[in-house]
């Protein structure tokens, strides 16, 4: 494929994963690329990054980056576990669904997953699961994990994490949010992003970047130390400590030294409202979940759908739910251009 072809492949709304990298994180790239810089972590991109964290999570907040979600979520999740320890998540949660077993196999951890309803754990469920202490013949309930953006696209309001972490921390548990999309989330509510993490009583989040206008990495970030042990010691070992630390660093401070982890998130919102409001007009196309951030779900005919997929990319099945996703990069005319489409796949 030349680089003419690539330049005319239509945007897609299959993932905010799919979107290129943010130029001004580019640049932040392009700057660390100079000069000599201590490796695993010494570096001056790695220091300044500390600071920044401390700045949106408090003084107390530790940050490890690590390559990738599922190399965060294993870390986090082991760092607050003992090896007989289980975890109580949703069942439609990434580390149950999505992650290929990474917890268990990698992290040696027992899941328990929880019906939820578009996608909230609530404490009631969880205190249905958080059962066995004591009793050597069950895995030891010690995290309750929760995803914010959750998987179907709803957000979590501070009251409702207060409401878990409570109820985890009664049972001498721990809290974990799973934040891929954590800026979006901090963005529909219209808070800082301490209001959803620390201030509500997580003790450690796996905060993503990739989704939102980087090349690659995420965080593990302990936001109570008391909750997690080793956490240097398990990020190498789960072979997710980079010898480049800086180009990890690097594009974190460009995203959360100053505000462009709101803007990317604020416009990729911004575009999934856009999208479900003109969907709404065409008829046989129902939206099925409340469009919280930047996802847009719905249903629509099976061939409608094929039709749409030889122009644009997205996920899920049509007689169950499809998926719509938008990123720092969609325009409003990528969105007329889907739901041009869309209304011609309908009625075709």
């Amino acid at each position: 494929m030349s680089s003419s072809d690539l330049r005319a492949v239509h945007h897609g709304f299959g993932s905010d994963n799919h979107a290129g990298v943010h130029p001004e994180v580019m640049a932040a790239l392009a700057e660390a690329n100079t000069g000599y810089q201590i490796a695993y972590g010494s570096d001056v991109w790695t220091e300044r990054l500390d600071r920044v964290i401390e700045r949106h999570f408090g003084p107390q907040a530790t940050a490890f980056p690590v390559f990738n979600g599922t190399g965060a979520n294993v870390v986090g999740l082991q760092a607050m576990c003992e090896r007989w320890s289980s975890v109580i998540c949703a069942e439609s949660a990434h580390i149950n669904q999505d992650e290929c077993g990474a917890s268990e196999h990698v992290g040696g951890l027992k899941l328990i997953p929880v019906p939820a309803e578009n996608g909230k754990l609530t404490p009631e469920a969880v205190a249905r699961r958080a059962t066995g202490f004591g009793n050597v013949q069950h895995s030891q309930p010690a995290v309750v994990s929760i995803t914010q953006v959750t998987e179907v696209g709803t957000v979590y309001t501070p009251d409702e994490i207060v409401a878990l972490a409570s109820c985890a921390h009664e049972r001498g548990m721990f809290l974990h949010m799973d934040g891929a999309r954590l800026a979006n989330a901090a963005v529909s509510l219209d808070v800082p992003l301490r209001a959803i993490t620390t201030d509500v009583g997580v003790d450690v989040l796996s905060f993503g970047g990739t989704k939102n206008g980087m090349m690659l990495g995420e965080m593990v970030v302990v936001l109570n130390q008391d909750a997690a042990h080793g956490s240097a010691y398990l990020r190498k070992s789960s072979m997710q400590l980079a010898s480049k630390m800086r180009f990890l660093s690097a594009q974190f401070v460009a995203l959360l030294d100053g505000d462009l982890w709101r803007r990317n998130a604020r416009h990729a919102n911004a575009m999934a409202r856009l999208l479900a409001e003109q969907v709404r007009n065409i008829p046989g196309v129902e939206i099925v979940r409340p469009v919280d951030a930047n996802a847009v779900f719905a249903r629509l005919p099976e061939r409608a759908a094929e039709h749409l997929r030889e122009r644009f990319s997205f996920h899920g099945h049509p007689s169950e739910e499809v998926r719509w996703m938008c990123a720092f990069d969609t325009t409003e005319a990528d969105v007329t251009a889907f739901t041009t489409a869309l209304h011609k796949s309908m009625t075709a």
